[in-house]
């Protein structure tokens, strides 16, 4: 099998992800879509500046969507109605009924609507979900998440610090959480309690904690800050998100970044501006910030590495192996699910549940109450 595969969007998500695409044996990149010149002369090769361009060539098998948010729809919905299978940034859209039409589009359609990449595709995360699943750690009862990290003062465009957007927290960063406790609890999610929060005048929000509780009476406490000047990377050994080592002053570093640079052009140079992105061999696992699981016969520690599992008789590692480069996990499952081999886990129909926590969470902050999920698809799919 040979994917011809189009990407769509030429910024920082894409460069993130491409190497991992482009390093598929199954996979072949034709073509690449940005309004920038400057990205879509990094990227070089067959281009063009917009999607309607792109889907008018259509000589591709399937997408790529790593435009801005707010666009994620409707080029998910272009793909669908042309027949091509799609892998779309989270969040999956902004809106819920946007998102419900991506799922309707694609079910029509009969394509592939996958989801990601996220930290639900982290293999410690995947090696946590084996070791549940399997009994050994026996029923999941808490998770309790956090990260601290400096995420709203890295270079951002106006659109990911508006909320109706699809910027802050809750929309970017949210999601990665939530997708690691569901991959975890593997149980609907019943209800959110959350407070937001956002300071330092980058007018979204900057932070958030949530309690969620699971059909199966299981629960989460999520936290995340993005504004923090204390980093969790440090109980990781100072391994950041990405897998490699960092510095202690990373967020200090990028504060003074942001005071003294040209934010619009300090972000181009985060895309396929800067050129393309040459793939290195991980010597970490993606992570973010920290996560423990307590089951009933043993607590499991996710770590940059693996799992530590820590059970009557002390902790023991259990390393999860290393892909030959990042994200190799998200190339292999999009392939397969194309092939007709394996579903995708992260589906159209799993980032709509995922968005639909993240819209709990913001009226649950709004409102102070208790928000249902489920509620508020009521009528969409």
């Amino acid at each position: 099998m040979s994917l011809r595969l189009a990407v769509l969007g030429l910024g920082r998500g894409a460069m993130l992800t491409v190497p991992a695409l482009a390093a598929h044996p199954a996979v072949e990149i034709v073509a690449g879509c940005d309004p920038d010149g400057a990205a879509r002369a990094g990227f070089g090769g067959r281009c063009f500046d917009s999607a309607e361009a792109l889907f008018a060539w259509g000589g591709f098998d399937a997408v790529y969507i790593a435009s801005p948010h707010e666009y994620h729809a409707a080029h998910a919905v272009m793909a669908a109605r042309a027949g091509r299978h799609a892998l779309v940034e989270k969040p999956m859209a902004v809106s819920l009924a946007e998102a419900a039409a991506m799922v309707r589009a694609a079910e029509a359609a009969g394509t592939v609507l996958m989801v990601g990449p996220s930290h639900g595709y982290d293999p410690p995360v995947e090696l946590a979900a084996s070791l549940i699943e399997s009994g050994d750690a026996g029923p999941l009862r808490l998770i309790h998440a956090f990260a601290f990290t400096d995420f709203l003062y890295r270079p951002r465009r106006p659109a990911e610090l508006d909320t109706a957007l699809g910027g802050g927290v809750v929309f970017s960063q949210a999601t990665h959480q939530i997708d690691m406790a569901r991959r975890l609890a593997a149980s609907p999610v019943a209800s959110v309690r959350a407070w937001t929060g956002g300071w330092g005048g980058r007018g979204s929000e900057g932070a958030f904690t949530a309690l969620l509780t699971f059909d199966s009476g299981a629960a989460a406490s999520l936290t995340y800050s993005g504004q923090a000047r204390y980093d969790s990377d440090a109980l990781a050994g100072w391994v950041g998100e990405l897998g490699w080592a960092k510095q202690p002053q990373a967020h200090a570093r990028t504060r003074a970044a942001l005071e003294r640079t040209d934010e619009a052009g300090a972000k181009a140079a985060r895309t396929f501006a800067a050129g393309w992105p040459q793939p290195q061999a991980p010597t970490h696992h993606e992570h973010l910030g920290s996560l423990l699981a307590l089951c009933e016969r043993a607590d499991l520690e996710l770590t940059p590495d693996g799992v530590i599992v820590h059970g009557d008789d002390g902790p023991r590692g259990v390393a999860a192996p290393l892909p030959p480069v990042s994200r190799a996990n998200v190339a292999e499952a999009f392939v397969r699910a194309v092939a007709g081999a394996a579903p995708p886990l992260l589906n159209g129909r799993w980032g709509l549940e995922s968005l639909a926590v993240c819209h709990a969470i913001l009226a649950s902050a709004r409102e102070g109450r208790d928000v249902v999920p489920a509620d508020l698809l009521t009528g969409l799919i």
